[in-house]
C-alpha cells in the first residue's frame, strides 16, 4: 500500500487500514519517542496522541512523501515540545544524537573495561545532579520505586518526579555522549 492510499483510506474513514498503520508502526515509534522521553509510558501515550491526530485530521493532512516518516516527524515535534514545555533544553540536539545511538549502536559490543569505563563516568554524572534529583534517579533505577510510590516517599507530585527524571537522563545522555563518541571510535 503507498502512503497516499493510505491517507486516502483513512481520509474515508477505512479502520482496517487505520488499525493495520497502527499495528505495523506502533511499536516503532514507541521506541523512536522514548529515545527522547526516556519513559515508557510517557512515549506511549505521544505515540497515542499522534495517531489519535492522524484519524481526527485526517481530511487536512496532505503527504508528500511517506506516512512513515511523516509520522516520525510528528512523534519528534511532539516529544520536543512537550521536553519544552516542561523546559528541557536541548540547544546541542543531543536528543536527536541520543537516538541515533540507541537505535544504531549495540553496548554489548564494547570490550568489559569500556563497559567498567562507562559505568564509572555513569556514576560520576549522577553524583554531579542536584541532591533530590539524585535520590529521585536512585529510588527509581537502583530501588525500582514506581512513580506513584517516589512521590509519595518525598511530598511531590508524579509529574515532579516524572520531570526530574527526564532532566535527570537528559543531563546523563549529554555527559556520555561525549564518552559513547571516544569509545565508537576507538572501536573503529
Amino acid at each position: 500500500m503507498t502512503s497516499q492510499f493510505i491517507i486516502k483510506e483513512i481520509q474515508n474513514r477505512n479502520q482496517q487500514v487505520y488499525k493495520k498503520l497502527f499495528g505495523d508502526l506502533y511499536r516503532e515509534l514507541v521506541i523512536y519517542a522514548n529515545g527522547f522521553l526516556f519513559d515508557k509510558a510517557s512515549s506511549e501515550d505521544m505515540v497515542q496522541e499522534v495517531f489519535i491526530h492522524l484519524w481526527e485530521h485526517a481530511k487536512d493532512i496532505t503527504i508528500r512523501d511517506s506516512i512513515k516518516s511523516y509520522l516520525y516527524a510528528m512523534v519528534r515535534n511532539r516529544c520536543l515540545n512537550y521536553l519544552k514545555s516542561i523546559k528541557v533544553n536541548d540547544s546541542l540536539h543531543l536528543l536527536d544524537f541520543n537516538n541515533i545511538l540507541d537505535t544504531s549502536f549495540d553496548l554489548d559490543s564494547l570490550s568489559s573495561s569500556d563497559k567498567q569505563i562507562l559505568h564509572r563516568q555513569l556514576q560520576l554524572v549522577i553524583e554531579q545532579l542536584p541532591k533530590k534529583m539524585q535520590q529521585i534517579v536512585e529510588m527509581r533505577f537502583v530501588n525500582n520505586y514506581k512513580y506513584g510510590e517516589i512521590a509519595a516517599e518525598l511530598g511531590v507530585s508524579v509529574n515532579t518526579v516524572k520531570t526530574q527524571l527526564q532532566r535527570a537522563k537528559l543531563k546523563i545522555s549529554a555527559a556520555l555522549t561525549q564518552l559513547i563518541l571516544l569509545l565508537l571510535h576507538h572501536l573503529n
